[in-house]
Formats: C-alpha cells, sequence, structure tokens
C-alpha cells in the first residue's frame, strides 16, 4: 500500500491512517510496534480527537500519566519505546501532525 508522506515522513492525508500503516510509519523508523506502542498510540490520537493537535512532549507524559498510571506517565518511558524526541516519533506514527513546538 502506498500513501503519501511529507518530506519528514507524516502523513499527508490523516485519513490514509490505519493499523497497518502505522506498522509500516513505525518500521521506516525501526520500530516494531509491541502492546505498549500502541497503548501510547491510542492516547495520543485520543488527544488529538478531544484536542484537535498533537502534544508536545509535556502534555504527551501528562495525558500518558492519567491513562496509563504514574509508571508509564514518566519521560523516560516514553523515550525507552520512541527513542530520540517521542512526541514527535509517537505523532508519527499515529499518523497526526507533527506537534507545534517541536523542530
Amino acid at each position: 500500500m502506498s500513501i503519501e508522506v511529507d518530506a519528514e515522513g507524516y502523513l499527508r492525508n490523516l485519513d490514509d491512517w490505519s493499523p497497518d500503516i502505522a506498522k509500516q510509519l513505525a518500521e521506516a523508523e525501526g520500530i516494531v510496534l509491541s502492546p505498549d506502542h500502541w497503548e501510547l498510540i491510542k492516547v495520543i490520537r485520543d488527544f488529538y480527537n478531544d484536542y484537535e493537535h498533537s502534544p508536545a512532549m509535556r502534555p504527551l507524559v501528562k495525558a500518558v500519566k492519567i491513562n496509563l498510571g504514574e509508571d508509564k506517565g514518566k519521560s523516560i518511558y516514553l523515550m525507552k519505546l520512541f527513542p530520540g524526541s517521542p512526541a514527535k516519533l509517537l505523532a508519527k506514527i499515529a499518523g497526526l501532525p507533527k506537534p507545534d513546538n517541536c523542530l
């Protein structure tokens, strides 16, 4: 399946997203999605549906803490699953726009 992405690998059309597309996007980043990854994908997609923007790191950590608990609501946990810039990488794999204040 061929999908259109921008120069940074984000979906051009958010409606193109599906779990299979998420797997492709993750593979391109060297990530094999586990149940822990899928939990975070659900959290960030729910956040986007509620607030109509992708969260930067601090709001993402807070949303994860609220939805998945103290242990997972820490930036170190997110860094293990989505190395580098978790907010950007998670948004990309979840088929969402790049967070506004992420370079």
